[in-house]
C-alpha cells in the first residue's frame, strides 16, 4: 500500500469475517480519496478471510480470539488495550460480530462507528434481509452509525437504500445492499477524517449542523418491481 500522507487519520479496523467493507476502505486509500491510515486490522476469529485482505495491502494484522477469554468483560479489556496500542483517532467496526460491553463502548464514544445492513432504526440485530422480505417493505438498505451502548441504536450518520424487488430472496437482496455498504463506509469515514463529522451528545453534527435525520446517499440503481 502506498505510504499515507502525514495528514492521514489513524484508524483501527475490527473484523470477524470476509472483510469486504475493509476492502472498500483499502480501495479508497489506494485511490487517494480516503485520507486515513489503517494502523491495524484486528479480528476475533483467527480464520477470518479479511485478515488476508489486510496482509495483501501491507497492513498489520492481529488476532484476539474471544474463545480464549473467560468473560466478555475480560475480552473487551484486552481488546481495548490492544487497540489503544495503535492510538487510533477512529475505531471502525467492519463486520465485527461481537456485542460490546458498556465500558468498552464508553471508552470510544464519538470515536467508533459501525455499519449495519438495514435502514435503522428498522431491523437492528441479525437476519435483516429475511426480516425485510417477510414484512414486504418497499425499500431496504444500509446505515452507518456511531456506536453507543444500545445495540445498533447509536445515532445514524448516513444511509443508502435499495428497492425491494418482487423476485428478491435474501441472497439477492443482501448482494445489492452490500454494494451500498461499500459506498457508505468510505464516505462516513472520510467525513470524520476531514473533521466534518462529530457526535454531539446523542446527535450527529455534520459540517457544523446538527442532523435531524441521517444523510441519504443518492440512488445508484433504478427502482425495480
Amino acid at each position: 500500500m502506498p505510504e499515507p500522507s502525514r495528514a492521514a487519520l489513524p484508524i483501527v479496523v475490527l473484523i470477524s469475517g470476509r472483510g469486504s467493507n475493509l476492502q472498500a476502505l483499502i480501495d479508497g486509500i489506494q485511490a487517494g480519496s480516503l485520507p486515513v491510515s489503517i494502523r491495524a486490522v484486528i479480528s476475533n476469529r483467527p480464520a477470518a478471510p479479511g485478515l488476508e485482505r489486510a496482509r495483501q495491502a501491507g497492513i498489520e494484522t492481529r488476532v484476539l480470539d474471544h474463545r480464549t477469554y473467560s468473560s466478555r468483560e475480560h475480552f473487551d479489556d484486552a481488546l481495548r488495550a490492544l487497540i489503544d496500542d495503535y492510538q487510533p483517532a477512529l475505531v471502525v467496526l467492519a463486520g465485527f460480530m461481537r456485542i460490546l460491553t458498556p465500558a468498552f463502548v464508553a471508552h470510544y464514544r464519538g470515536r467508533m462507528v459501525n455499519i449495519h445492513p438495514s435502514l435503522l432504526p428498522s431491523y437492528p440485530g441479525l437476519r435483516t434481509h429475511e426480516r425485510a422480505l417477510a414484512e414486504r417493505v418497499a425499500e431496504h438498505g444500509a446505515s452507518v452509525h456511531f456506536v453507543t451502548e444500545d445495540l445498533d441504536g447509536g445515532p445514524v450518520i448516513v444511509q443508502a437504500a435499495v428497492p425491494v424487488r418482487t423476485d428478491d430472496d435474501p441472497d439477492r437482496l443482501a448482494a445489492r445492499v452490500l454494494e451500498q455498504e461499500h459506498r457508505l463506509y468510505p464516505t462516513a469515514v472520510r467525513w470524520f477524517a476531514e473533521g466534518r463529522l462529530h457526535l454531539e451528545g446523542d446527535r450527529v453534527r455534520l459540517d457544523g449542523r446538527l442532523l435531524d435525520a441521517p444523510v441519504r446517499l443518492p440512488d445508484t440503481e433504478p427502482t425495480g418491481t
